[in-house]
């Protein structure tokens, strides 16, 4: 088991409709799109290898026994983990101060000081070096799209970062903690992911600490930006403390955090009787679901009308953040040159383009030098970090949110 197979033409999942996180048939298609882009965050060196960027459908799929919410179009081999995939967020004042107190707060939760932890799906080691950096004696990390050469050398001693997947087989000592960050929901056999992390830990007292983005946040706030292809999975606070519990861990603490974007559990080896989702627990997020499909048709055209008049009246619009919002956000509204450029703080996508639209990305001095009329951020929590960059370049736009 890995986090992608080889090929981008490996049959589907076995199991159809059947729930990857609890193997119920039956799950209910939910919400459709079809033409996006099978990576989001993948460098693109030029338009037009970014305009002929793959894309494939999905199929979102509600579990009527567990509440969980998949890709149920998803296939193996179409999203990519590699050199080349840049997904830090680490340049972000904000981000790194929510990445500081949460090392802190791990590291007196799970008695780090002095210990060993392993992180899967590390990406560039950030958050391994806090860990460290908060008093835990060294870090093991697993991630194929790892570039080394970004820690700092005395972090880089106490810091080992594997470029590769983990799975099932992988060789390590969990030590007192492993976690992982905003990796579960590239996993399609979430079932089988969890299982491995059990099988890793055996006998001994490890702590876990998982993170992924909130689906109930997505679904009540009709966020559609926040689904792409990489994340084929999608979690509830139930369905996640219910995928733990059947996998063999006694769940402790269930959280949300980062303006209620991210979902949060830590656990630790136990035997817990997993609890069915009530039938009208079920009926209630099986609404929520339909009413975030509506819901997105009716923010699309709002989007798509005011983008469409302010090209009317020649007012300059900046996008801010390339990351995967962006992309879903383009692709999903259906957006061109209504836009002009798309401004990000990570030096690494400067001069690159966004898979599928083509829109090209560009530093903060550059979009302040177009003087845009209108930026809209694709995270509201950087408004304030956004407006402070921008009058700092003696540029003063209206600035929106999603």
């Amino acid at each position: 088991m890995t986090l992608a197979a080889d090929s981008p033409d490996a049959p589907a999942p076995a199991g159809g409709r059947h729930c990857p996180a609890c193997g119920a048939p039956g799950a209910e298609p939910v919400y459709r799109l079809s033409g996006i882009p099978t990576n989001s965050c993948m460098l693109v060196d030029t338009r037009d290898a970014a305009l002929a960027f793959p894309t494939a459908a999905l199929e979102l799929c509600l579990c009527g026994a567990c509440g969980f919410l998949f890709n149920a179009a998803w296939r193996p081999g179409r999203t990519v983990y590699a050199a080349g995939y840049e997904e830090t967020q680490g340049y972000s004042p904000t981000f790194t101060a929510f990445h500081r107190a949460l090392a802190a707060e791990l590291t007196e939760r799970f008695a780090l000081r002095g210990a060993r932890v392993l992180e899967i799906g590390c990406g560039k080691g950030e958050f391994l070096a806090l860990l460290v950096g908060a008093g835990a004696a060294e870090g093991l990390g697993y991630d194929p799209g790892y570039v080394p050469g970004r820690l700092d050398a005395d972090t880089a001693r106490r810091v080992r970062v594997i470029p590769e997947y983990f799975d099932e087989n992988t060789p390590a000592d969990p030590g007192a903690l492993v976690c992982c960050k905003m990796t579960l929901e590239h996993v399609y056999d979430v079932a089988g992911f969890v299982r491995a992390v059990r099988r890793l830990i055996g006998d001994r007292d490890t702590g876990v600490f998982f993170m992924v983005p909130d689906a109930g946040r997505i679904l009540d706030d009709v966020a559609f930006w926040d689904v792409y292809y990489e994340h084929v999975s999608y979690f509830t606070a139930d369905s996640l403390a219910g995928l733990f519990r059947r996998e063999g861990f006694a769940v402790e603490d269930v959280w949300t955090g980062y303006g209620g974007q991210y979902l949060m559990i830590a656990a630790r080896p136990g035997r817990t009787a997993p609890e069915p989702m009530a039938p009208g627990g079920v009926a209630a997020l099986r609404h929520r679901a339909l009413s975030f499909s509506r819901g997105v048709d009716a923010l699309r055209r709002d989007w798509r009308e005011r983008l469409a008049a302010s090209q009317r009246q020649r007012r300059r619009v900046a996008l801010w953040g390339s990351g995967s919002k962006a992309v879903s956000f383009v692709t999903t509204v259906g957006i061109g040159d209504e836009v002009a450029c798309v401004a990000d703080i990570n030096p690494h996508r400067h001069g690159c383009f966004l898979p599928g639209s083509g829109h090209r990305i560009v530093s903060p001095a550059e979009v302040a030098a177009l003087a845009p009329d209108l930026v809209v951020v694709m995270n509201p929590l950087y408004r304030a970090e956004v407006a402070r960059d921008l009058e700092t370049l003696g540029c003063r736009p209206e600035i929106v949110t999603l």
